[in-house]
């Protein structure tokens, strides 16, 4: 089974296709292949042009599936699809297309799309992360975010909450990262603290690829600012107790709601405290849209 993955060089949209091919190697009793293909390699005309042919140069062998995640890679799944009828298209987000027009769309619920025969649902976008077992208790792990086009950094809130967790846990291990929507003053401001010293603080400039997902494997609860959503759904699919941290919300949409949703159904919290945090439980959403997909 081969996969052609057309990518657009992001790097949490390749997240999303690993995920889901890590998963469907796992599962299938076949060997699965995984190719992937930049935008920049599959000019529109010359995809056009290879529908005559029904083959395309480009790519090593003939897919059994073609994985797009991004805007600019939908138009080019549909014509590979047309190139390779046999192929089933998948796009891993909502489409700019009739869902239709793909033999399936993968869409987290938050987007507010109904599952039907071309539509799978899930919460949250998919990444290839699977819980190792290897957490280990009384280590936890702060991961920052930033502002974004729904969320507006509050840096007093956000050190309130990381002194919350720290005098809470005066027996715990406690790692603290950033991301590179974190403003760049605000280390400086935390190490002025005098309880900044029970930290270990980790910038993401200092963090190697792949850090976190391995700090996740160890840390027993993870807490994340709520605008870094994708990471919170890494954290629960790690298998780790989840805390959100608060941030100031500059609008209401569907992200925020679900993010709710969520700390009401009591998958998250909102409390700095682990005892209030749900236990771990199992969240494999790449691997039931794997054995979906390979049953059909």
């Amino acid at each position: 089974m081969h996969i052609v993955y057309v990518s657009d060089g992001k790097a949490g949209h390749r997240s999303q296709a690993v995920g889901l091919y890590t998963a469907m190697q796992r599962q299938s009793t076949n060997e699965v292949t995984f190719e992937e293909v930049s935008i920049d390699h599959l000019p529109v005309f010359s995809l056009f042009s290879a529908m005559f042919k029904k083959s395309m140069a480009t790519l090593k062998q003939q897919p059994d599936y073609i994985f797009g995640v991004g805007s600019h890679t939908q138009l080019r799944v549909l014509l590979l699809g047309r190139i390779y009828p046999e192929a089933k298209t998948i796009i891993l987000m909502k489409p700019n297309f009739p869902v239709t027009w793909f033999d399936y769309a993968i869409i987290p619920e938050h987007d507010g799309v109904e599952a039907s025969e071309h539509v799978i649902t899930t919460q949250g976008a998919l990444n290839p992360i699977v819980n190792e077992q290897r957490h280990q208790q009384n280590r936890f792990l702060i991961a920052l975010g930033g502002s974004s086009k729904r969320h507006q950094w509050n840096e007093a809130k956000v050190l309130a909450s990381i002194q919350q967790i720290v005098d809470l846990h005066p027996q715990a291990e406690i790692i603290l990262t950033t991301s590179r929507r974190t403003p760049k003053e605000f280390l400086d401001h935390l190490n002025e603290k005098a309880w900044a010293s029970k930290l270990k603080i980790f910038p993401v400039e200092q963090t190697p690829q792949g850090w976190i997902f391995e700090e996740m494997q160890q840390a027993e609860a993870v807490w994340v600012t709520e605008d870094s959503v994708s990471m919170i759904f890494e954290a629960l699919t790690a298998g780790c107790r989840v805390g959100v941290i608060k941030v100031d919300r500059l609008k209401q949409d569907r992200i925020t709601q679900s993010i709710d949703q969520m700390i009401q159904s009591n998958r998250v919290s909102d409390s700095a405290s682990i005892l209030a945090l749900a236990e771990a439980h199992a969240f494999k959403e790449a691997e039931r849209v794997a054995t979906y997909l390979l049953a059909q």
